[in-house]
């Protein structure tokens, strides 16, 4: 008998494939990043995708010097505004928060998101988090950030998504006096990215509602000689007697999509403050017209046209060095046919 080799159906590497708690990405590391400390993350709003004409810059590839058509993502961002400044110490169960100190202003429709502090000590936390970074407590300070929807013309969303973005670099008191500084104010995503750096983005991506297991696993359809009934798209059979009971490893029905997922290693083509000048004639399908800042990300991002986006320096950038692309053209025709 041959040795008939048959790799299972499927990846099981993001099991339990259920839907995502939240529309907003939770990002559980970050990169390390020295010198100056820094916001680690932006968030945006997916537009669309077209194509430009660009120098392949990349050393040894078989067309580099030469003009070549890359797929782009647009991600329209617009300003972010820091809502609050949060600290995290650690102890033998982990690290947990420890206080929070919000600004005076904040935006109404931030209330249609989360019930607003009412009566906030600011001195009081600001002061608990100053003698905990002195005695060498605090382990990490986070900036709650919330993004502007209603500058958008192609999203219809009017209220903010509030996340936490990490401070890194420098000590921790230069942290804190970064946050403080930037609390109740506007952060120009554009002035945290550079055009041919490389990043990650995170997005939930298209959900697909329930899938049976070809379409969700993608086994095999079964032939009609062996499926009677017509029952062509079920499994073969749940597993073997023992153990006695169906293990979770068994291509079954269920969600497909709406999960969390990251494209690591993107390249940011271009970025801008002027969004008219890659909006094709008859703006973008689904969306229309980008009125604000923009980054044109190589490649595709996941998630439906209007979806939240977040974007953080590439964690596991290696080697991959950062040269300024050169982008000679944009496609500006329409994208309606």
């Amino acid at each position: 008998m041959p040795n008939i080799h048959r790799p299972r159906r499927g990846s099981l590497a993001f099991s339990p494939r259920k839907r995502a708690k939240s529309q907003v990405p939770k990002y559980q590391s970050w990169p390390r990043h020295e010198g100056e400390p820094m916001l680690q993350a932006i968030a945006g709003y997916k537009v669309g995708m077209t194509h430009v004409v660009g120098v392949d810059d990349h050393k040894n590839s078989p067309t580099e010097g030469r003009e070549i058509m890359v797929p782009v993502t647009i991600i329209e961002v617009p300003v972010m505004k820091v809502a609050a400044v949060r600290a995290y110490v650690a102890d033998s169960y982990g690290k947990h928060p420890l206080t929070e100190v919000w600004a005076e202003d904040l935006d109404a429709a931030l209330a249609k998101r989360m019930t607003l502090p009412k009566e906030h000590d600011r001195d009081a936390a600001l002061k608990a988090i100053q003698e905990a970074v002195a005695a060498g407590k605090v382990t990490e300070i986070f900036a709650l950030m919330y993004t502007q929807p209603a500058a958008l013309s192609g999203v219809p969303k009017k209220v903010p998504e509030l996340m936490e973005t990490r401070i890194d670099g420098g000590s921790m008191e230069d942290r804190l006096n970064l946050a403080t500084s930037l609390l109740g104010t506007e952060v120009d995503p554009l002035s945290l990215v550079t055009e041919g750096q490389y990043i990650d983005v995170t997005a939930i991506t298209k959900g697909k509602g329930t899938e049976g297991p070809v379409k969700r696993w993608g086994i095999q359809v079964r032939k009609g000689k062996h499926s009677r009934g017509g029952k062509k798209r079920h499994i073969g059979n749940l597993g073997p007697w023992h153990p006695h009971h169906v293990r979770w490893q068994v291509p079954q029905m269920g969600q497909k999509g709406y999960q969390q997922r990251t494209e690591f290693n993107k390249r940011i083509l271009k970025a801008s403050a002027d969004g008219t000048e890659i909006v094709p004639k008859g703006g973008f399908l689904h969306y229309g017209l980008v009125r604000n800042s923009y980054i044109m990300v190589k490649g595709s991002v996941p998630g439906p046209v209007k979806r939240l986006v977040r974007i953080r320096p590439a964690i596991r950038q290696g080697e991959h060095e950062v040269r300024t692309p050169a982008v000679n053209y944009v496609s500006l025709e329409s994208k309606q046919g």
